[in-house]
């Protein structure tokens, strides 16, 4: 038993450490760190089992467990939402260009979901693939979401024709906005924007991130054939995507290090809870989801349902007070997610 237990204790602390290695350097970490989930719960089975058996070698499980508890803190948790302070609300979404990259005919969803990013009451909004058109009223996000001058707003084009049809990012808000400006894109689909804005005498930096995407369709990964035929461009895909958000990850926290002003960060950073993405920017931010989720925050809307990969960071000078997964909303491959904000007294 003890050739089993001490090699996956070795195992779990090699994986538990890897989420602090830049894949940049090493790209195997970021394929090592998919591991963890399995770790963790094969520890758990481990601790069960020898409460019956050889009490000895609990140690190897229970200090596997408890150097790897920061990863129960990012998975689940049952936060009680303050409800009593008043705070500013901040919504972050992947629209998925609206539905307009679906197939003809759906122009209720493309026109729905429009609506709803609309009459979402956040005081600030973060969109990711979002999908301007100026030549078609009915879709002419800008202006509809912007509602008649309600809220000011700031779009980085990632692609298309900036006068015509085009996608990139977005930030909206009911605050003034002083300043804003592109930390960076990649003109494929990704990129970072930064808006400051006034709340109530304070500046504060909003940041709107869209990390380089996993690039593979979860409709090939739907059944055992489909695994078995793309195993090969699937580890490739991951490989080649979480060195590239090592490195846009090391760009936005450089960035952020520099921020004359409180940082809130939201965004698709399709990146895992135990990545190096996370917890890399998890050392200079806190997590809205730690801090007043509940339950396990999935924010993927297909196949692979049980992924979290939109998140809200922000720093310790403000208090976050609630913190909400819209999964009742599902015109997108992503749930939208939402926080409340407030500065301590």
């Amino acid at each position: 038993m003890r050739f089993i237990i001490i090699p996956i204790f070795f195992i779990s602390i090699l994986l538990f450490f890897s989420v602090h290695i830049s894949p940049a350097n090493w790209d195997y970490t970021g394929l090592l760190s998919l591991l963890i989930p399995v770790f963790v719960l094969l520890n758990l089975f481990l601790l069960a089992l020898l409460l019956f058996g050889r009490i000895k070698l609990i140690i190897f499980p229970i200090m596997a467990l408890l150097i790897g508890w920061k990863f129960f803190l990012v998975t689940f948790q049952w936060n009680v939402p303050d409800t009593e302070t008043e705070g500013f609300s901040l919504l972050s979404y992947n629209v998925m260009l609206f539905n307009n990259n679906w197939e003809s005919g759906r122009e209720d969803r493309i026109l729905n979901s429009i609506q709803w990013a609309k009459e979402n009451p956040s005081d600030i909004k973060c969109f990711q693939e979002f999908y301007q058109d100026f030549t078609t009223p009915s879709r002419n996000a800008l202006k509809i979401i912007g509602n008649d001058g309600e809220y000011e707003h700031s779009f980085l084009t990632v692609d298309g024709n900036p006068r015509k049809r085009s996608y990139g990012m977005a930030i909206f808000s009911r605050f003034p906005i002083i300043n804003s400006g592109k930390v960076f894109d990649n003109r494929k689909n990704n990129g970072a924007m930064f808006a400051d804005l006034i709340i109530r005498q304070d500046t504060i930096r909003i940041y709107n991130t869209h990390l380089e995407s996993m690039n593979i369709r979860a409709a090939d990964l739907d059944n055992l054939q489909g695994i078995k035929n793309q195993y090969r461009g699937t580890i490739r895909k991951l490989k080649q995507g979480i060195q590239m958000r090592a490195t846009q990850t090391e760009i936005l926290k450089e960035h952020i290090k520099n921020s004359p002003h409180p940082v809130i960060l939201a965004g698709d950073f399709n990146d895992l809870p135990y990545s190096y993405t996370y917890f890399s920017l998890r050392e200079i931010l806190e997590n809205g989801f730690e801090q007043m989720g509940r339950g396990f925050g999935f924010t993927y809307n297909r196949v692979l349902f049980f992924l979290r990969i939109d998140n809200i960071f922000f720093n310790q000078v403000l208090k976050v007070l609630q913190f909400n997964t819209h999964r009742e909303v599902d015109y997108s491959d992503h749930y939208p997610i939402s926080a409340v904000f407030a500065f301590p007294e």
